[in-house]
């Protein structure tokens, strides 16, 4: 089995004979193995059929956004569903998506690249479409790819700040009188596209329409024939407290949104989804170390896989998974101690499992596909993580605690 290595330490679950092991659901794993560092839980199938319905449904290019998840089981798996194009934000993802799939389409979808970044991924990898959103990356680009008269050079309009969870107006975009002088400056040389980003987890389909609007009022005054259309990412997925509406509703949004828009026959839309392709195609297993009131101390945290229930206050779907005979608590809210020594390694939660949960249980930790483990660092030595595929259990997983598995 093909991996990613992270910074982290991973260690593949193998047979005696040495080919990595697939049980039958997680409560195997967990019994098989018991674990006492975190295990990370791969259902491929889950993101393969992501990718299918998101390809199915959108009236364009789907670019997989592999900051999102670069797990190579992952990349495949999406590409399994009919993922052809990448969002790329570093060389390193432009080589990893190259070497896995020789035929993709790369897209370089940062705003502000290093020069060498640039160089290697238009002369060694094939990529043509590079996002900016500044003259001086506009001037960089052109510099470093030899005045390359084959660019597809991508505009990133900035936009308000707005109601997703995670706001990402305010490092990256163009303001509209900006965006205007870009275009026209790109059009003279290159084919041209406009892309914007309403922010990540955004659960109001109208954002995409109020976005498009913005979008067409600029492209308008620039006069230049656009070639592709970026919609961005950003598409949600459920979490316990978060219940967003179909994907139906947000490709409804921004087909209206579009048919407002006086777009060249020929131009293309494109979106970036992360999220919402990967989130439920992976879990974690963590171990109760300790119980204090309702603060458990587990083997994972903000430092590891669970960055996002950290200072962001995700919370996750959970199910406890009892280290011997069945649970019969009820349900009470916890909070979560993660294992550095760092006092700002908590996870407040509320996360409900049962109340008699106790000093080596297990619990599964649900919807952790996006940005999990590639964000695990080595601090404070807590870098050792478990790796398993797993079929998906009989019981869908769902978006809510579980009291026991």
């Amino acid at each position: 089995m093909n991996i990613t290595r992270y910074r982290a330490r991973i260690h593949l679950l193998s047979r005696r004979d040495g080919t990595a092991t697939a049980p039958l659901s997680v409560r195997a794993a967990v019994m098989a193995h018991r674990p006492e560092i975190p295990m990370l839980c791969l259902r491929p199938a889950k993101a393969r059929k992501a990718a299918a319905r998101f390809v199915e449904a959108f009236p364009g290019h789907v670019l997989y956004a592999v900051k999102c998840n670069p797990d190579e089981v992952v990349l495949r798996a999406l590409a399994d569903g009919g993922i052809r194009h990448f969002d790329t934000a570093s060389i390193s993802e432009v080589r990893l998506v190259r070497r896995l799939f020789p035929d993709a389409d790369i897209h370089f979808m940062h705003p502000v690249k290093a020069r060498s970044a640039i160089r290697e991924a238009y002369a060694e990898h094939g990529v043509r479409d590079f996002v900016l959103d500044s003259p001086e990356e506009l001037a960089k680009i052109v510099e470093e790819t030899g005045h390359a008269r084959d660019l597809r050079l991508m505009v990133r309009l900035g936009l308000d700040k707005g109601d997703a969870r995670l706001d990402l107006s305010g490092k990256f975009g163009a303001p509209p009188e900006a965006a205007i002088r870009l275009l026209r400056q790109c059009a003279a040389i290159a084919r041209v596209g406009l892309s914007f980003h309403v922010g990540s987890q955004c659960c109001d389909p109208s954002a995409w329409e109020r976005a498009l609007a913005l979008a067409d009022t600029v492209v308008r005054a620039a006069g230049i024939d656009l070639e592709v259309l970026d919609v961005g990412g950003g598409f949600p997925v459920a979490y316990p407290d978060m219940h967003p509406p179909p994907l139906g509703a947000f490709v409804a949004a921004i087909r209206r949104g579009v048919a407002r828009m006086d777009l060249p026959a020929g131009c293309v839309l494109w979106c970036e989804p992360g999220r919402a392709l990967v989130a439920a195609c992976q879990s974690l297993v963590v171990q109760v170390q300790a119980r204090r009131g309702d603060m458990l101390f587990i083997n994972d945290g903000v430092y590891g896989t669970l960055s996002d229930a950290g200072a962001l206050g995700f919370r996750y779907p959970c199910r406890l998974i009892k280290a011997a005979g069945a649970s019969h608590g009820a349900l009470r809210p916890f909070g979560f101690y993660g294992p550095t020594c760092d006092s700002l390694d908590r996870m407040r939660g509320p996360f409900p499992l049962p109340d008699d949960i106790a000093e080596g249980d297990w619990i599964e930790i649900g919807q952790m596909g996006a940005y999990g483990a590639c964000l695990r660092t080595e601090f404070n030595g807590f870098d050792r993580i478990l790796r398993v595929e797993v079929g998906e259990p009989a019981a869908e997983y769902a978006n809510s605690s579980h009291r026991a598995a």
